[in-house]
């Protein structure tokens, strides 16, 4: 826990009780904490009180820093407890909580972040809100200390003001969440301008989009990749996989352990916000394999090898779920646990080997992290590791061969690594996740597919199994959306169906269980039951009988994480194709209606969203091996396929024991059969084939139009 050691003195308050990391982070506050509840509010009311909601999550720097100067404090708290009824809040259990409010602070101050301070009325109505407040005014910040007092005052003297505020901000949160489903037609027209967009914002010497700072988005690469396949333009391809090299040689990825930071503070990817998220490293890790498929570079496959490595050593429980973050801070120190002295490295290394690694690492006397605390460094410059040198670069300075110099900087790195371990490890936010660990599910068997290696696959199926047996009822057939200690609460939200359900379908088609797609099929269901809009389309959050909802938001923007709604189309979609069912693609046509005004005013806001209408648009080629799974002649044919980067298909694999499961979800698989006792592959449309093939250059040739061509690892980068 990131409290400061004397914390203990306060006596715990009712946060002590929940099962959220973050809430238990402030357990020993003096600040009167609740959690969102019905008790909290009821006090509310009967002593007539503004509520203050503050919410962030257990590895957000600057929640920990507002904790230290202000909820620690027990004269701040005393205020707080007297003019407030505080209410604590994990955005990562109660992501509509978060999202309504977020929305509220945005529309007040135009940003918004964590931690999120919102002053609310008894019923909930937000009437002030901002991020992080200091304990004194300065850069542009109120004090916090004054904020408090200014609201009391105004809450006492001038009632009507604030309560007026509220309604009229909640009524723009009303107007927002009811998103009209207008007129407007969607045409091909906006994925040339959603790629205009981007490539007008790309940083052509460093990657990603935009200046500092710099967050991976990789609901962009998800749609670039796709675009690149429709137009084959090298530059479509380079914003992804520069972008892609700049953040893996830079300080934002761990060069010693694998893993990425939430984002970097400068536009080089080299400082970064050191704390590493569940749902960044699974998208990331799907995008280097979109990459490595696309353009054969073993770069991109060795750095997802290793982000995978990471989440099986740090992030996964003992059964197979995967944990939520890592923080950025151990022992008060932001990034201590990462940062390295040259004084260290050259103690470490002896001298040659530290020369050889100091120079492709970028490490110097005088370090590259200013910000560092000189005390916690022993007096020495931190250095944040990153490559800055090529192999031959490296090797021609220290007269060596490339081969010998890589074997260097590996002997070099597990030493540093090694040695690292014994460092105190910053703290684990352990909760488990339905919706993140299925967009992990996804990266380890996307992984598998396209880099061969049915272990990963295994990973992600462990992952599957711990969902299913610790978050779904399969009575009532919902899932939850938060295990963590023995015990699973929070109920759903929508993007854990979506995720979830991507997950088990890219699942089905790394290890062809039809389990996963059965499930996957009475999972989208569940989804439909409580999360559709059947009158307008789309899908809620939150299902409509949840408890304290101001509003009820539709999921609409591709941020850190894909909508929820770009996700359920992109399934919808999969699923119509895989079940032949006519009304799963109603739905989605209903859903991008509905969403088609948005798409055309600012496509880039749903990229993953127009990546799903690239989709809808196709005809995608089912691709069906009638064969043992576990045959070496079938494990051909699988390679032959997973070695493209073919987006718009579906992949099956009918074998005895999954043909009578295959049956009953579309009738027409159980009639594919091997051919004289060989595994044959159908390339299919509309489940009409063309002619069958037991022959892997065959199918090769068979699905060359399916793909685009390979492009050079280099794609067109500056």
């Amino acid at each position: 826990m990131m409290s400061s050691p004397d914390s203990s003195r306060h006596t715990a308050n009712r946060l002590a009780r929940e099962k959220s990391p973050y809430l238990l982070q402030h357990a020993h506050n003096p600040v009167d904490w609740y959690p969102w509840g019905a008790e909290a509010f009821e006090k509310a009311r009967r002593e007539k009180k503004p509520i203050l909601v503050s919410i962030g999550y257990s590895t957000c720097h600057w929640c920990h820093v507002m904790e230290r100067e202000s909820f620690e404090d027990p004269k701040t708290a005393a205020l707080m407890n007297k003019y407030f009824v505080n209410i604590k809040v994990d955005r990562e259990e109660m992501p509509d909580v978060d999202a309504t409010y977020m929305t509220a602070v945005q529309a007040m101050t135009g940003g918004g972040g964590w931690p999120l301070n919102v002053f609310l009325t008894p019923d909930l109505k937000p009437f002030y809100g901002g991020t992080y407040f200091p304990p004194k005014a300065g850069y542009g910040r109120s004090s916090w200390i004054e904020l408090l007092e200014r609201i009391h005052q105004i809450w006492t003297e001038k009632p009507e003001e604030l309560e007026k505020s509220a309604d009229q901000l909640t009524n723009a949160i009303r107007g927002y969440a009811a998103i009209p489903a207008g007129n407007a037609l969607l045409t091909p027209e906006v994925f040339q301008k959603c790629e205009s967009h981007f490539a007008g914002s790309y940083d052509r010497v460093h990657g990603g989009f935009g200046g500092a700072p710099k967050f991976p988005r990789p609901a962009v690469f998800y749609f670039l990749t796709r675009r690149f396949a429709k137009t084959g333009k090298s530059e479509t391809l380079a914003m992804t996989t520069h972008t892609l090299r700049q953040i893996a040689r830079g300080g934002i990825y761990d060069q010693l352990g694998g893993g990425f930071a939430r984002y970097s503070v400068d536009e080089r990817w080299l400082v970064p916000h050191f704390e590493k998220m569940l749902y960044d490293n699974a998208q990331l890790v799907v995008a280097l394999v979109e990459a490595h498929q696309l353009t054969g570079d073993d770069f991109f496959s060795g750095v997802a090898r290793e982000t995978l490595d990471y989440v099986k050593r740090e992030m996964t429980h003992p059964d197979g779920g995967f944990y939520s973050a890592e923080d950025a801070d151990s022992e008060g120190v932001e990034g201590k646990f990462y940062v390295w002295s040259k004084h260290e490295i050259d103690q470490i290394l002896g001298p040659e080997k530290a020369a050889i690694f100091d120079d492709y690492f970028g490490v110097t006397e005088h370090g590259n992290f200013e910000d560092f605390p000189a005390s916690a460094a022993g007096g020495h410059g931190a250095n944040i590791l990153h490559q800055t040198s090529s192999l031959p670069e490296i090797a021609q300075k220290h007269k060596k061969t490339a081969g010998q110099i890589s074997e260097i900087l590996g002997e070099s790195a597990q030493k540093l690594f090694e040695v690292r371990a014994r460092r105190v490890h910053p703290h684990l936010d352990d909760k488990i996740l339905t919706s993140w660990n299925g967009l992990m599910i996804s990266a380890f068997a996307r992984a598998s597919q396209a880099l061969d290696d049915p272990a990963l696959a295994q990973a992600g199926a462990r992952a599957a199994k711990f969902i299913e047996a610790k978050l779904y009822d399969p009575k009532t057939r919902q899932l939850r959306h938060r295990w963590r200690d023995g015990e699973s609460d929070r109920q759903s939200f929508q993007t854990d169906y979506a995720f979830l359900i991507q997950g088990l379908l890219d699942l089905y088609e790394a290890t062809f269980d039809p389990h996963w797609l059965a499930w996957a099929i009475d999972l989208n269901e569940t989804q439909t039951r409580l999360f559709y809009d059947s009158a307008n389309g789309g899908f809620f959050m939150t299902p409509e009988d949840k408890e304290h909802q101001l509003v009820r938001l539709k999921d609409d923007t591709d941020n850190a994480e894909p909508s929820g709604n770009s996700v359920a189309l992109l399934n919808l979609i999969r699923l119509s194709h895989l079940t032949g069912r006519e009304e799963l693609r109603a739905m989605a046509e209903k859903t991008f209606g509905l969403f088609a005004g948005r798409l055309i005013q600012g496509p880039f806001i749903l990229p993953e969203m127009v990546a799903a209408y690239f989709y809808w648009l196709e005809k995608p080629a089912q691709i069906i091996i009638a064969g043992d799974r576990q045959s070496p002649q079938t494990r051909e044919l699988l390679r032959v396929v997973n070695r493209r980067f073919i987006p718009f298909k579906t992949l099956i694999v009918v074998d005895e024991e999954a043909r009578p499961a295959l049956s009953k979800i579309q009738p027409f698989l159980g009639t594919l059969k091997p051919i004289g006792g060989k595994p044959a592959a159908y390339v299919c449309e509309n489940f009409a084939c063309k002619l069958p093939t037991f022959d892997a250059k065959k199918l090769d040739e068979l699905l060359r139009p399916l793909s685009p061509k390979k492009a050079s690892s280099s794609g067109g980068e500056p």
